[in-house]
C-alpha cells in the first residue's frame, strides 16, 4: 500500500515536470507553433465555413423537408431530405445571383461616386456653414474648426480606390478559390444530409465518455446553447435584411443620394444590437448632410430613427420571440467588451455568448439554492 502511494506521488511529479517542459517548449517555439496553427486553420477553413453554412440552412431545410413529408407521392417522401437540400440551395443560389446582379453594382457605383465626390461635398458643406448666422448653433460648437481638422485627414489613405480594389481582389481570391469553394459546398451538403447520423454519433461518444448525470447535463446545455445561437443568428440576419430594405425604400422616396448604399449600411450595422443601429444612422446622416444638405440630413435622422424604433419594438421581437431575455445594460456591456477584444465579430457574437453565460450562472445559483427545474 505504501509502495503504491510512493509510485502515485512519483507519477504526479513526472506529469507535472512533463507539463512544465511542454509549456516551456511551447513558449520557446511560439512563432513556429503560431505558423502551424495558422496553416491548420487555413486547411480547415473550408470545412468550418461548410459547417456554418449547413448550420444557417438547417432550419429552411427542416421546414421544406417537413412540407415534403406531407406529399402523397412516394418518390418525394422517400427522397424528401435530398429534395429539400436541393430546393434550399437553388433558392440560395437565385438570391445570390440577384444580389450580385442588382444590389452589388448599385452599391459599388455609389461607393466609387462617393469617394470621387468627397472633396466637392466637403467644400459645399464648409460653404454652407460659413453662410450661417454668427449666433448659429453650428458656429457655437465650432463646426468650422472641425471641418478644417477633417480636411487635414488624408482621406485617400483610407478610401484609395486602388488600395480598396487590391484588398477586395485579395479577399475574393481567398474566398472564391475553386477548390475551397467546392469543398465548402460539399461539406455543407453532407452535413445537412447526414445531420441526424452526425448528432447521434456525438451523443454516443459523449455517453461513452461521461457518466449518465454528466451526459444529461451536457445534452441539456448543448440544446440550449444551440437554440440561443441559432435563433439569434437567423433572426438577426433576417432582421438586418428587413431593416436594409425598409430604409432603402424610405431614402429612395426622400430622393436621398446613395439611398441603397446607406440602407444597406444601416442594415449591416443593425446586426450589432443596440449600438449598431445608432452608429449606422449617424454615419448615414453625416453622409447625407454632405451630399444633400442639412435639411435632408434631418429628414434622414427622423425617418431612420422611426423605422429603427418600429423594428426594435415590433419587427425584431416578433422574429426573435424575445428568446434571449437579456437586460439592455448587459447587452451594451457585452457588445463593448466583445468589440474591444474580438473586433466586429466579437460585437456580433457577444450577445448570444452573454446569454449563455447568464444561463449557466442562473442555473448554478438555482443549484446552490436547492431549486430544481
Amino acid at each position: 500500500m505504501k509502495d503504491s502511494k510512493v509510485w502515485t506521488k512519483w507519477l504526479y511529479t513526472f506529469i507535472l515536470l512533463a507539463a512544465v517542459v511542454c509549456v516551456y517548449k511551447l513558449l520557446d517555439n511560439f512563432n513556429e507553433i503560431s505558423q502551424f496553427v495558422g496553416k491548420l486553420f487555413g486547411v480547415l477553413m473550408p470545412f468550418l465555413i461548410g459547417i456554418l453554412i449547413a448550420y444557417i440552412l438547417y432550419l429552411p431545410c427542416r421546414k421544406v423537408e417537413a412540407w415534403l413529408s406531407k406529399r402523397k407521392l412516394k418518390l418525394i417522401k422517400n427522397h424528401k431530405r435530398s429534395i429539400s437540400i436541393l430546393i434550399v440551395y437553388l433558392i440560395a443560389l437565385i438570391l445570390i445571383i440577384m444580389i450580385f446582379r442588382f444590389v452589388v453594382p448599385s452599391i459599388s457605383q455609389s461607393i466609387m461616386d462617393l469617394i470621387n465626390n468627397l472633396p466637392q461635398y466637403y467644400s459645399n458643406t464648409k460653404e454652407m456653414i460659413s453662410n450661417l448666422p454668427e449666433d448659429s448653433i453650428f458656429n457655437k460648437i465650432n463646426v468650422k474648426q472641425i471641418l478644417e481638422n477633417m480636411q487635414n485627414i488624408n482621406i485617400e489613405q483610407f478610401l484609395n480606390f486602388d488600395a480598396i480594389s487590391k484588398y477586395a481582389k485579395g479577399v475574393i481570391n481567398v474566398a472564391t478559390g475553386m477548390f475551397d469553394v467546392f469543398v465548402t459546398i460539399v461539406v455543407s451538403i453532407y452535413v445537412l444530409a447526414e445531420r441526424k447520423e452526425i448528432l447521434s454519433f456525438f451523443k454516443k461518444l459523449v455517453n461513452a465518455i461521461f457518466k449518465k448525470d454528466t451526459y444529461m447535463v451536457i445534452e441539456k446545455y448543448f440544446y440550449k446553447t444551440n437554440e440561443v445561437f441559432f435563433r439569434f443568428l437567423s433572426s438577426q440576419l433576417l432582421d438586418a435584411i428587413i431593416v436594409a430594405i425598409l430604409i432603402s425604400i424610405a431614402l429612395l422616396i426622400l430622393n436621398v443620394k446613395y439611398a441603397v448604399l446607406l440602407g444597406m449600411l444601416i442594415g449591416l450595422f443593425n446586426l450589432i444590437p443596440y449600438l449598431g443601429a445608432i452608429i449606422g444612422i449617424m454615419i448615414a446622416v453625416i453622409i447625407t448632410i454632405f451630399t444633400g444638405g442639412l435639411g435632408q440630413g434631418i429628414w434622414v435622422t427622423v425617418i431612420a430613427t422611426i423605422l429603427q424604433q418600429i423594428d426594435a419594438n415590433v419587427i425584431n421581437p416578433k422574429i426573435t420571440g424575445n428568446s434571449l431575455k437579456i437586460s439592455p445594460l448587459l447587452v451594451i456591456f457585452a457588445v463593448t467588451f466583445g468589440g474591444a477584444y474580438f473586433g466586429i465579430l466579437g460585437m456580433f457574437l457577444a450577445v448570444p455568448v452573454m446569454a449563455i453565460i447568464r444561463l449557466f450562472i442562473l442555473d448554478y445559483i438555482d443549484y446552490k439554492n436547492g431549486i430544481k427545474k
